[in-house]
C-alpha cells in the first residue's frame, strides 16, 4: 500500500551587556561552538542536503542523487549510490520537493542526455562517487569518471571547480532537471531558453510549474576555460541546428565539450535571479568578479563560523555537541534570500517590487513548521535578522492576494499546510519588541480574519463555516479538526496585530474566538474529534485513526491522528486543562499519551514518526506537548520527557533527524530544549523550562549582550531541576520571559537525580492566554 504525504497532495531583571562572567563566577574553560556534520539528516526522512550554501542565502549548490521519490525532496539521500550532477537551488528538510535548478554534470566519455534510473548508473549520465566531504560553505566529491568536483557559494552565485583527468571531457547543463512527482499534471516547464553569448556567457530562463507553480528562475554562467564545442538540445533531446547559439522550448540542455579537459581545473560560476537574466549577470559581476575559488570558499566558511558561534556550549558528549552545531547549521539555512542585488524581487502578487536596501525580500518560509521554534530561536540569537524577516512578512502580507503568507516560495504562495501562521511570526515579533510597521499588514490580516469572501488557498478553506459555527465541519472540509485548532491559534496571534493597528474591538473579538479550539474537543471522551455540520460527533471514532475518510485522501487531521491533535492547543493551556477536568485528569491524560501503544493505521502518512506512545516527535503538531506537564503542576515529567527526547530522537549520523527537518524546525526544537527552555506559545514571548543538556552554554543575543546558561550538577542520570537562579538571585518560576533573556545575564539550573517540586506551585506555573491557573 502506498501511503501519501499531505505535502505531496498539495522566531523583570537582568544584567546588561555582560562582557565577562558574573562576579565570583569562573568559567575554567569557555564554552565553544561545535563543528557541524552536514550529513546529519541526509538519511532516513530528514530530507536535508550536504552541499554548499551561505546562511539564508539564495544559492544552495549541492549534489543531486535522485529527483523522483519522497526521500529525495532535497535532491539528495545518503543511501543513494550515484550522483546525477550539481544543481544550484535546494530545499532543506521539506516534505515536498521543488527547486534543483541548473544541473551541472562534469563527466567524460560518450555524451548522455538522460540521467538514468537510480541503481542503474551505467545507463545514463549519473555517476558513482567516492571521497565525499562536506563542511559549511564547501563540498567535495570524486566522481567515477575521475573528475574531482568542489563546490562553494556566494549569496546569489554558485562556484564549482572540476579537475578532469587528461583527455577529452564535457560538462552538460541539464536545464530540464527538476523534482518529479506522480501527482504532477500538465506542463512542468514552460518558456525555457538557453543562449550562448559572444562574451562566452551562457544564460537561461524557465518557468517551473511543480509545487510553486509559475515560479521563475534565471541564470548567467561563465566558465574559466572556453569550450571547444557547444551543442544545444531542445525538447525530446532533439539536437539544435549545427552552430546554433541558442534554443527555446521546455526541456532544454547544452553540452560544453573540451578536447583536452585535463590540466588546469575548469571553474563554473553561476549567478541566479528570480526576476530577470540581468539580475543573474549582476550577481556574477559583483559577487564573483574573479576566478578565486579558494578565496570564495574561505569567505563562506568564515560566514558560517560567525553564525554557528552564536551558541557555544561545554559539557555533554562529543556527539551531542555535533548534533547541536548541525542543528544550528540547519536552522540558519532558511528563509532564503529572494532579492537581486539592485533590490528587485518577485512579490506574491507575481509583480516585480523594489525592496529597501536594509530590508531585502526572502523566500522559503515553511511557516506551519517554523513558527513554533525556528522563528522564536531567531528572535533570541538572530534578533537583527528576525527584524528583517518580520518586515518582509509584513510587506508580503500587504502584497499577496491571499494576505498573510502561508508557505511562500520564490514569489508563489503554495498554500501548503493549513492556517496562515505568518501572523504568529509577526505577532511574536511585536510581543518581543521588534520594531516594524505592523499596521501596514493589518488590512489584509483583517480580511483574512473576518471576510469570508477574501481569496482562499487550500490552507484557509472552511473559514466561512468557522465563522458561522465556531468550527470547521468534518463533512464539509478536509482536515477540519486541525483547521479549527490552528485557525484558533491564528486568531490569538491576529489579536496582537489588531492591537498594534489600533483596533481593540477586533482584538477582543479575535481573542474570544481563539477559544474555538474547544469546539472540536469532546470532553466526554477526552479527545479531539471530528464534528459534522449538524453538530454531531463522528460516531465510529478511534483516536489512532486519521479521520472518517469519506474519500481516500480526506483526513480530519493535518499530519496527525486523534491522539496527537488532542494536545495541539498552545495558547490557552489552562482552558484545555479545565476542559478535560483539571490538573490531575490532564496529567493522567498526558501520561496515557506517552504510554499508549504506538499503533498507527495503515493509511497514516509517513510524517507521523518518532513515536513515544502516541506522541510523534517526527512532526510538528506535538513539539510543545512535553512542556504541557509544567502547566498542570508536574514539571518534573516535562524534564524527564524532554531529556528523553533529546537523547533518543537525535543522533550524529545521516539518520540523525527522526522526521523531516522542515527548514530547521526539528533542529530548532533541539537547540531550545538542549539549552533548557522552549517557546510553547511563541506569541506569549515566554519560555517554559525543560532539562538543559549541556553543563554550560553562551548565547549571543544581540547588541553585544551574552546570555549564559549553567546546569550545575548536570549529568545523563540527573535530568531534574532542583532550583534556578537568575543573575545570582533565586528564581522560583518554571518559566522566564524573552524580555529577561534578551538583556543578557546568567541563568543557572541546579540539577539532580530525583524529581523536585520546583516550579509546581500555581503561582510559579507559566502564564497562558494571559493568565495564571485559577
Amino acid at each position: 500500500m502506498i501511503v501519501t504525504n499531505r505535502r505531496q497532495l498539495l522566531a523583570g531583571s537582568g544584567l546588561a551587556a555582560l562582557g565577562g562572567a558574573l562576579p565570583g563566577r569562573a568559567w575554567a574553560q569557555a564554552p565553544a561552538a561545535g563543528k557541524p556534520d552536514l550529513f546529519v539528516g541526509t538519511g532516513g526522512h530528514g530530507h536535508t542536503f550536504p552541499g554548499a550554501s551561505l546562511p539564508f542565502g539564495m544559492a544552495q549548490l549541492s549534489p543531486d542523487t535522485d529527483n523522483s521519490r519522497w526521500d529525495a525532496c532535497s535532491g539528495y539521500h545518503r543511501t543513494d549510490g550515484s550522483i546525477m550532477g550539481f544543481s544550484h537551488t535546494h530545499l532543506s528538510g521539506t516534505g515536498i520537493g521543488d527547486m534543483l535548478d541548473v544541473l551541472v554534470v562534469p563527466t567524460r566519455g560518450p555524451l548522455k542526455l538522460k540521467p538514468g534510473k537510480l541503481g542503474e548508473a551505467d545507463l545514463g549520465y549519473r555517476q558513482r562517487f567516492s571521497d565525499e566531504h562536506a563542511e559549511p560553505g564547501y563540498y567535495r566529491v570524486r566522481l567515477e569518471s575521475g573528475v574531482l568536483s568542489e563546490l562553494t557559494v556566494t549569496e546569489r552565485c554558485g562556484i564549482s571547480r572540476h579537475r578532469f583527468p587528461a583527455g577529452p571531457g564535457h560538462i552538460l547543463i541539464d536545464f530540464a532537471h527538476m523534482i518529479l512527482d506522480k501527482w504532477d499534471k500538465g506542463a512542468l516547464i514552460e518558456d525555457a531558453s538557453l543562449a550562448w553569448g559572444p562574451d562566452g556567457m551562457l544564460t537561461g530562463s524557465r518557468q517551473v510549474n511543480r509545487w510553486a507553480k509559475g515560479r521563475h528562475i534565471h541564470f548567467a554562467m561563465q566558465l574559466s576555460r572556453k569550450p571547444d564545442r557547444v551543442e544545444f538540445f531542445g525538447d525530446d533531446d532533439k539536437p539544435a541546428a549545427k552552430g546554433a547559439k541558442s534554443v527555446k522550448g521546455r526541456s532544454l540542455k547544452v553540452a560544453l565539450f573540451f578536447d583536452e579537459a585535463g590540466g588546469d581545473p575548469i571553474l563554473v560560476k553561476t549567478g541566479l535571479s528570480s526576476v530577470a537574466p540581468d539580475g543573474a549577470r549582476a550577481a556574477l559581476a559583483a559577487e564573483v568578479p574573479a576566478w578565486d575559488f579558494d578565496g570564495t570558499a574561505a569567505k563562506a566558511r568564515q560566514a558560517w563560523t560567525r553564525e554557528i558561534d552564536r551558541v557555544r556550549v561545554k559539557g555533554g558528549t562529543e556527539a551531542q555537541r555535533t548534533i547541536l552545531a548541525s542543528a544550528l547549521y540547519h536552522a540558519f539555512l532558511a528563509p532564503t534570500l529572494a532579492t537581486d542585488r539592485d533590490g528587485r524581487y518577485i512579490g506574491l502578487d507575481q509583480q516585480v517590487h523594489q525592496a529597501p536596501a536594509d530590508s531585502p525580500a526572502f523566500s522559503t518560509y515553511s511557516l506551519w513548521d517554523t513558527y513554533r521554534a525556528l522563528h522564536p530561536l531567531l528572535t533570541l540569537v538572530q534578533p537583527e535578522r528576525a527584524a528583517v524577516f518580520t518586515r518582509d512578512l509584513i510587506r508580503q502580507t500587504a502584497q499577496s492576494p491571499y494576505g498573510p503568507p502561508v508557505w511562500p516560495l520564490q514569489g508563489v504562495e503554495t498554500g501548503c499546510m493549513i492556517g496562515w501562521h505568518s501572523v504568529s511570526v509577526m505577532a511574536e515579533a511585536k510581543a518581543k519588541g521588534i520594531e516594524a510597521d505592523y499596521a501596514a499588514a493589518w488590512p489584509n490580516v483583517r480580511r483574512r480574519a473576518f471576510d469570508p469572501a477574501f481569496k482562499d488557498s487550500d490552507a484557509s478553506l472552511g473559514r466561512e463555516h468557522y465563522y458561522q459555527l465556531g468550527y470547521v465541519p468534518a463533512d464539509k472540509v478536509w482536515e477540519s479538526v486541525s483547521r479549527t485548532q490552528e485557525y484558533a491559534y491564528d486568531d490569538w496571534a491576529m489579536a496582537v496585530l489588531a492591537d498594534a493597528a489600533g483596533a481593540p474591538e477586533d482584538a477582543k473579538r479575535l481573542r474570544d474566538r481563539s477559544r474555538n479550539y474547544r469546539n472540536v474537543l469532546d470532553a466526554s471522551i477526552g479527545f479531539a474529534r471530528p464534528k459534522f455540520s449538524d453538530g454531531k460527533w463522528w460516531a465510529q471514532y478511534d483516536p489512532i485513526q486519521i479521520g472518517h475518510m469519506p474519500k481516500p485522501w480526506w483526513r480530519d487531521y493535518t499530519e496527525a491522528n486523534g491522539w496527537q491533535a488532542t494536545f495541539l492547543n498552545q495558547h490557552d493551556v489552562y482552558g484545555l486543562i479545565e476542559h478535560f477536568g483539571g490538573d490531575a485528569a490532564f496529567e493522567k491524560k498526558l501520561d496515557s499519551f506517552y504510554n499508549a501503544p504506538s499503533t498507527l493505521p495503515d493509511n497514516a502518512p509517513p510524517d507521523i514518526s518518532g513515536l513515544v506512545g502516541q506522541y510523534a516527535h517526527g512532526n510538528e503538531p506535538n513539539h510543545h506537548v512535553a512542556y504541557l506537564y509544567a502547566f498542570a503542576g508536574a514539571p518534573w515529567k516535562t524534564q524527564a520527557m524532554v531529556r528523553r527526547l533529546l537523547t533518543e530522537m537525535y543522533k550524529d549520523d545521516p539518520n540523525g533527524v527522526i522526521g523531516n527537518d522542515d527548514c530547521g524546525q526539528m533542529s530548532a526544537w533541539f537547540v531550545f530544549s538542549a539549552l533548557g527552555f522552549y517557546p510553547v506559545d511563541p506569541v506569549s514571548a515566554l519560555y517554559v523550562f525543560g532539562s538543559p543538556l549541556f553543563d554550560e552554554a553562551e548565547l549571543s543575543v544581540g547588541n553585544g549582550r551574552t546570555l549564559r546558561v549553567r546546569a550545575t550538577g548536570n549529568g545523563p542520570d540527573r535530568p531534574y531541576i532542583q532550583s534556578v537562579r537568575w543573575n545570582g538571585k533565586p528564581w522560583t518560576r518554571n518559566w522566564i520571559a524573552h524580555a529577561e533573556l534578551q538583556k543578557g545575564g546568567e541563568l543557572e539550573f541546579v540539577m539532580g537525580a530525583k524529581p523536585s517540586r520546583f516550579g509546581s506551585a500555581k503561582a510559579d506555573r507559566p502564564p497562558s492566554y494571559g493568565r495564571s491557573p485559577a
